[in-house]
């Protein structure tokens, strides 16, 4: 059963005005591409110019971040001890990438660390006592936690009881008292002044290596270019963990992306291959996020995220080609597992229909626990309210699982309200995970659904739909086109530019592709745009020949365009009503 399409509220956010004009003449763009910078907080000229070319020497002193001199000093020890020392990671493209580079560091500077990736399913998230354990038999005595350990306390008491230090690598949100660890690298943290607090852990990690590489002496232009080596990984981590692309992610996000053009990594270059991306492309953040990023996890969702590790360390091609394979396989499986979660869930729909007055969805079943995010992701979009998808794992006593949430609703406050049906939770405003007794599951419903109810209102589950500027067809050409192309990357924190165009007209019937989608001819005055309307099909009734039309549409790069030499960008239409119905 696919639910009724709710129509979207809409919202202009800059209409334009003298400083947009300012903006326009000074840094020589078009009033389009002022207008849309000016939406986007960035109408001061020095800000703009900032913006449209982000540089390196930009990027904030890594010495910053609180504790970041206690953690240098203490690996520069350990590779000057040539000590035992072991990377642990989370298993998703974050945590992976976090250690890779780390360990790449550390083999500039001559030395190598033991690593480890906890298995989702046997292990589940976070920094583990056992594996903790085991590492100080193997003689480790310095842990660098990645990703993970900012809320594992009793962990990493552990680990000091056991004689190692810790240094924890986490951009998650923090408790309100921090692990005992040697060193906390979070500028999450309230005592860090770090001023970009929205790095991913691969952006901590990068940060770490470039003032350990600075710490060894080494001449500032060698650790200038090896830092640069690094961008690739934590451009791919940045995008992978849906990091708002502003700030130092931004920066880290535009270099990583152009180093991909030329990758030496065996394992990188494979995965690049499988994915169907090819040497020297110009390789969008969006083609990261679609494409990279679902292979880098699919292993870690499936089953053992330590080959993906391999993939990424090895030197030996045929060994990476082999793993990238693997990749590309587990990457099917588990779109299947989802889509087949996805039908299960239907299915109870149309047993018990969602209604109104579900302020929470919370679906539960014999699900595999490795998709659960990406589901519930899928389910928010469908039914615009949060969503728990929950795994029953019978034998254990427990569920477990993961929850996404609508911009109005902070999934880690509303899990706090209620910590004693837990075993396990954590996570942040829009994403979390819990682990909590089978026999409390309808409890954690009722409740998490009374504590929603109380909290949002009947517009908060109305999709809002944002237009930078109101535009005409005139004013989008080529140039204006391409000036908007460059606030590129784009993902969460920096979309796409997005135009309201009234009083158009439908030019002649939409054609139907791929079964699902349309292209829709849109003509304002003697201009006609043809735009790619995804999953309209369902809505060709409101697009007749001849139609009168408002539309929402989406700028963006098309490298598919631009390589068979027809302009590089193209109209994505996102919304449509009829013309003149208020905004």
């Amino acid at each position: 059963m696919r639910p009724v399409r709710a129509a979207a509220r809409w919202r202009v956010l800059e209409s334009g005005s003298a400083r947009t004009l300012r903006l326009a003449a000074e840094l020589g763009l078009s009033p389009l591409a002022a207008r849309v910078l000016t939406a986007r907080g960035l109408g001061d000229p020095a800000a703009a110019r900032r913006f449209l070319r982000p540089s390196l020497d930009d990027l904030h002193d890594p010495f910053l971040m609180q504790d970041m001199p206690q953690a240098v000093e203490r690996l520069r020890l350990a590779v000057a001890r040539r000590e035992p020392l072991l990377l642990y990671g989370d298993y998703d493209a974050d945590g992976i990438t976090s250690v890779v580079m780390l360990q790449k560091a550390l083999e500039l500077a001559g030395h190598r660390a033991l690593t480890e990736i906890p298995h989702r399913l046997r292990d589940g998230y976070g920094l583990h006592v056992e594996l903790l354990e085991r590492a100080a038999q193997q003689g480790v005595r310095l842990v660098v936690s990645l990703d993970t350990g900012v809320r594992a306390a009793n962990a990493v008491r552990r680990a000091r009881d056991l004689g190692m230090d810790v240094i924890v690598v986490d951009h998650h949100l923090p408790d309100r008292q921090l692990p005992p660890a040697l060193a906390v690298l979070n500028p999450r943290r309230s005592d860090c002044c770090y001023p970009e607090k929205n790095l991913c852990a691969a952006g901590l990690t990068l940060k770490l290596i470039q003032a350990l590489l600075g710490a060894l002496g080494w001449p500032a232009a060698r650790v200038h270019r090896l830092v640069r080596s690094f961008l690739k990984m934590a451009a791919i981590a940045t995008v992978a963990d849906v990091a708002p692309l502003t700030g130092e992610n931004r920066i880290i996000v535009t270099h990583g992306l152009e180093g991909l053009r030329s990758v030496r990594n065996p394992g990188l270059r494979e995965l690049l291959r499988v994915a169907g991306l090819g040497e020297g492309e110009a390789i969008t953040a969006e083609q990261v996020a679609f494409r990279l990023a679902p292979r880098l996890n699919a292993a870690g969702r499936m089953a053992d995220a330590n080959g993906v590790v391999r993939l990424l360390l090895t030197d030996d091609e045929e060994d990476a080609r082999r793993v990238a394979e693997e990749l590309q396989d587990w990457n099917r499986r588990r779109q299947e597992t989802e889509n087949d979660i996805l039908r299960q869930v239907e299915e109870q729909c149309l047993r018990t229909p969602v209604r109104s007055e579900d302020a929470v969805l919370v679906f539960s079943g014999p699900y595999h626990r490795g998709v659960l995010g990406i589901v519930a992701a899928r389910l928010v979009e469908r039914y615009q309210r949060p969503v728990f998808v929950l795994g029953e794992l019978a034998a254990e006593g427990v569920a477990q699982g993961s929850g996404r949430s609508i911009p109005a609703f902070h999934l880690l406050e509303a899990l706090e309200a209620m910590p004693d049906l837990f075993l396990h939770y954590g996570g942040h405003r829009q994403a979390a995970g819990v682990t909590l007794p089978l026999e409390r599951l309808e409890e954690f419903r009722r409740r998490l659904n009374a504590y929603a109810a109380a909290r949002l209102k009947p517009e908060d589950f109305q999709p809002s739909l944002e237009a930078d500027t109101e535009c005409s067809l005139a004013e989008l050409n080529e140039r204006s086109a391409a000036e908007l192309l460059r606030l590129a990357p784009f993902g969460y924190g920096n979309p796409p530019p997005s135009l309201l165009l009234r009083d158009l007209t439908v030019a002649g019937a939409p054609s139907l592709f791929k079964e699902r989608h349309l292209r829709v001819a849109l003509r304002q005055g003697a201009r006609t745009l043809v735009t790619k309307a995804w999953d309209f099909a369902d809505r060709m009734a409101e697009l007749e020949p001849g139609a009168s039309l408002d539309a929402v549409i989406r700028i963006e790069a098309d490298p598919f365009a631009a390589a068979r030499g027809f302009p590089g960008w193209s109209a994505v239409l996102v919304d449509v009503r009829p013309a003149q119905a208020s905004v």
